[in-house]
């Protein structure tokens, strides 16, 4: 029960209940409006077909859902009046119905328009009956709508800023677990086994994406939210500093995996340079986490906080990063061999302590603004030439 308690906001539990609730309604509605006889089952099957985990989603997908199921009907409305059931009509019935699907414009649901349509023809077998199908649809589309639009789904950021911060917290893990290979001798197989969950990165990144996609979804046209925009792109601008960072993490680990190789039974790097190494790897962690917190925060201090934590982690690990830079550099003087890698594992830091930058961070955001403003304004340019007109009305006023 309490496992059941934790899962209570998760996306599948929520949208299970919502579209339980909103068939049940869907065929209550049906009953008193058509009869209980035969059954309105076409009525909560459209409505489970409408009511989609966001209001854009129901609003776009969900409507291409309808025009499938009303597509496939009125098929076989026409079929049902004519020909009625047969092995030869109902192969007559799907090719119909699936050029049908492509002339209305439902996209990926072609096969719902010969699935209703198959379902419609099996069970009518006279015009009545067959229009009380129709009528069937509607309401259950009716329904569905209504129950979206009065009950709007939730938001669904708060799930995609817990899959940001998992995906951060196992990032930050792997960094730490580099850093203590670094430290003594390092067996080539230990070192494949970071490079291999290194690489598993890239599923939890996919996993992470679809939840982010979801709750962009959910921000837009949804009257709860004020800020959907800047929302929007806070998450999906650090998800993409994320997923650089990931690939940077696995081509360290590749590189510690061909030094690794290349000193079998002896340490990868001096003691000193093995602790200054580490100590700068613990930063990159922390960095990496406290990265993590300042994109998933809402509350304005808690990001002030996020982002005095990252800069004062990111201030460490170029200090540690220079001290490793002039320890390298005596090593390599000192015995040359595999200095290219040494050069390629710096390299690799400072791409991430470059990617993780509070300034390059605010550069992206402002630029990702405006290329979104230009894109809506190439979009709507009513609505632009409509906002500007009010924002010089904003100005006169303030002027007097």
């Amino acid at each position: 029960m309490r496992k059941i308690a934790r899962r209570r906001n998760e996306p599948a539990v929520v949208q299970t209940l919502r579209s339980a609730t909103a068939a049940t309604l869907s065929y209550v509605v049906a009953s008193w409006l058509l009869g209980v006889n035969p059954p309105p089952l076409l009525a909560p099957l459209t409505a489970l077909l409408v009511v989609q985990v966001t209001l854009f989603a129901t609003l776009t997908t969900g409507i291409r859902r309808v025009n499938s199921v009303v597509a496939g009907v009125l098929i076989a409305v026409g079929f049902s009046a004519l020909v009625g059931l047969s092995w030869w009509s109902l192969g007559l019935l799907i090719i119909s119905s699936l050029v049908l699907g492509h002339l209305v414009r439902v996209g990926e649901f072609v096969p719902e328009v010969a699935i209703s349509a198959m379902l419609v023809l099996g069970v009518s077998h006279h015009t009545d009956l067959a229009v009380s199908r129709v009528l069937e649809t509607l309401v259950g589309a009716a329904v569905g709508l209504l129950f979206n639009i009065v009950f709007v789904p939730p938001v669904w950021v708060e799930s995609a800023g817990e899959s940001i911060e998992d995906l951060a917290g196992r990032m930050r893990d792997l960094i730490r677990d580099l850093g203590d290979e670094i430290t003594g001798r390092t067996a080539v197989e230990a070192a494949a086994a970071r490079l291999h969950a290194a690489r598993r990165l890239d599923h939890d990144i996919v996993e992470v994406d679809a939840s982010l996609a979801r709750a962009e979804e959910s921000l837009r046209l949804n009257p709860r939210v004020k800020e959907g925009l800047l929302s929007r792109i806070v998450l999906r601008t650090g998800l993409d500093t994320l997923e650089i960072c990931a690939v940077v993490l696995r081509v360290s680990a590749r590189t510690l995996t061909d030094l690794a190789k290349k000193r079998k039974g002896e340490d990868l790097f001096p003691p000193p340079v093995a602790e200054a190494l580490k100590e700068l790897f613990g930063h990159l962690a922390a960095a990496v986490e406290n990265f993590a917190s300042l994109i998933t925060t809402q509350i304005s201090s808690s990001a002030e906080e996020a982002e005095d934590r990252l800069a004062d982690e990111l201030a460490a690990a170029r200090a540690a990063r220079e001290r490793v830079a002039h320890l390298l550099l005596e090593t390599v003087q000192e015995h040359p061999r595999q200095w290219q890698l040494h050069g390629a594992l710096l390299a690799e830091i400072d791409r991430m302590l470059d990617e993780l930058d509070i300034e390059k961070r605010s550069v992206r955001l402002a630029e990702e603004l405006d290329r979104t403003a230009e894109e809506r304004h190439e979009r709507y340019p009513f609505l632009a030439r409509v906002g500007r007109r009010l924002a010089q009305l904003r100005k006169r006023r303030r002027a007097f």
